[in-house]
C-alpha cells in the first residue's frame, strides 16, 4: 500500500528534492498534499505533469484564480491553509519543509491528528522543541528529522538504549566562510555567503552555515529530538562532509553515517523509514575519497555556536527569541540592510534583552509571543544601523 504524503514548502529547495524522491518511487507514495507559498510559477508548472489533491497557498486572490482554473483541485490558504493541509485526513506522513516559524503550526496540527512527520523546518524544535517533541509523545507519532546530521544521528542510534550514549557528535562543513578571519568577514557579501562549498539549501540556510548558527540551532535540535544533555552534544568541522554525524556510545565506540553531500539520502529515508530502499544519489567511492580531515570547532571564531548553547541550556522561550532575532537579521543581511557579522551582533544583543521577557515554562502563545517580540527588537535594530 502506497504512502500518502503531503508537502510543505514544496517548491523551496528541499522540498523540491523531496518530490524528485516521491517520483523516483511511484510504487511506494502518493502525493497527498503540497504548500507553495507565493511560488505560482512553480506550482502551475508542477500541476501539468503530477496529479495532486490538495495545495495552499499563501495569498487569496492566488487561491481563488486557482479554484477557477483547477476545479478538481482543493485549494487552501493562509496560515490556516498550512494548519489544514498538515491535518489531512488518511495522510501517512506530513514533510515539513516550511521555511520559518511559519512552519510551526502545522507541525503540531498534524502531530494532533496522529500524523508522523518528517521534518526539515527547524523553527518548529528550535523555537518549541519540547512542546513539539512531548506532543508527539503523546500522540504515538514518530518525529522522522531532515537534517543529515540529525538524520544520520538517529540512524546511528537506532535499536540502542540512550542511556548507553556518551556523546553525539554534530559535523560542520564549515560554510563558505571557514577558512576566512574575522578581519576578513567584516566585507563578505551575501553573494559571497551563499557559495556553499558541499551543500544544495536554501538562501536562509545557507547563511546560518556561513555564520555557524545552523550548527547552533542544531545542537539545540539535538538536544530536543534525541532527549541528550548539551554536555553530551559537540560539534567538529569536517570539510569533505562525507561523516554527517557521529554517536560515540559508553564503551567508546563510535558509529558514523556516511554518504555523499545530497540531501535525498535524509529525505528518502524519512519517507521510507524503517526501510532503506535504492536512490539515485551516487555510490560514495572511499578509494578516490582518500581521506577524512576533522579539526575542533572554534567558537571564538564562531561565537553563535557559544550563543546557541547557552539559548538552549537556559531554556523556556529563549530559544525562540533567538530564533526570531536570528530570522530577521539574515533576511536583512540577504537584501543589504546589514552586514555579515552585525547578524552575530544583533542574535547577541536580543538575547541579551531578551532576560526582561525570559519564561522558563512556556506554552505555545508564549512562544508565538517570543519569536514575535524578537523579531520586532532585531528590526529596530537593523533601523538605526541604516540611520
Amino acid at each position: 500500500m502506497k504512502k500518502r504524503i503531503v508537502v510543505l514548502g514544496a517548491s523551496g529547495c528541499i522540498g523540491q528534492q523531496t518530490l524528485d524522491v516521491i517520483a523516483q518511487h511511484p510504487d511506494l507514495y502518493e502525493l497527498a498534499g503540497i504548500s507553495v507559498g507565493h511560488n505560482i510559477a512553480f506550482l502551475e508548472a508542477f500541476l501539468k505533469e503530477n496529479p495532486v489533491e490538495n495545495v495552499c497557498v499563501i495569498e487569496e486572490k492566488d487561491c481563488e484564480s486557482l479554484r477557477q482554473r483547477y476545479p478538481d483541485i482543493r485549494f487552501h490558504c493562509g496560515q490556516n491553509g498550512l494548519d489544514d493541509i498538515a491535518a489531512l485526513d488518511n495522510v501517512d506522513v506530513l514533510f515539513n519543509a516550511i521555511q520559518g516559524f511559519d512552519g510551526l503550526t502545522p507541525t503540531l496540527s498534524a502531530i494532533n491528528k496522529g500524523t508522523d512527520v518528517a521534518i526539515a523546518n527547524k523553527e518548529s524544535l528550535i523555537a518549541a522543541g519540547e512542546l513539539v517533541v512531548r506532543l508527539a509523545r503523546e500522540k504515538h507519532v514518530n518525529l522522522i528529522p531532515i537534517d543529515s546530521e540529525h538524520s544520520a544521528i538517529f540512524q546511528c542510534m537506532n535499536g540502542y538504549d540512550y542511556a548507553d550514549v556518551k556523546r553525539l557528535i554534530i559535523t560542520a562543513s564549515g560554510g563558505a566562510f571557514r577558512d576566512l578571519s574575522r578581519e576578513q568577514l567584516t566585507s563578505v557579501t551575501a553573494a559571497d555567503a551563499l557559495k556553499h562549498p558541499k551543500w544544495s539549501m536554501g538562501n536562509k540556510i545557507t547563511i546560518d552555515s556561513a555564520s555557524m548558527m545552523n550548527k547552533g540551532f542544531e545542537i539545540i535540535e539535538a538536544h530536543v529530538l534525541f532527549d541528550m544533555p548539551y554536555e553530551k552534544i559537540e560539534t567538529v568541522i569536517h570539510p569533505e562532509s562525507i561523516i554527517h554525524s557521529l554517536v560515540e556510545f559508553n564503551d567508546h565506540s563510535l558509529l558514523a553515517e556516511m554518504a555523499v553531500a545530497d540531501m535525498r539520502v535524509a529525505i528518502q529515508y524519512a519517507l521510507s523509514y524503517p526501510r532503506k530502499i535504492a536512490n539515485s544519489t551516487q555510490t560514495l567511492d572511499l578509494c578516490k575519497l582518500g581521506s577524512l580531515n576533522f579539526r575542533p570547532m572554534d567558537t571564538r571564531r564562531f561565537p553563535l555556536v557559544d550563543l546557541a548553547y547557552q539559548a538552549g541550556k537556559k531554556g523556556g522561550n529563549m530559544p525562540a527569541i533567538l530564533n526570531g532575532a536570528n530570522e530577521v537579521a539574515v533576511d536583512s543581511f540577504l537584501v543589504g540592510h546589514c552586514r555579515f557579522l552585525d547578524i552575530e551582533k544583533i542574535n547577541f544583543a536580543v538575547c541579551a534583552k531578551g532576560e526582561e521577557i525570559y519564561k522558563k515554562d512556556c506554552e505555545l502563545e508564549d512562544i508565538v509571543f517570543a519569536n514575535s517580540w524578537a523579531s520586532q527588537q532585531a528590526q529596530t535594530m537593523i533601523d538605526e544601523l541604516g540611520r
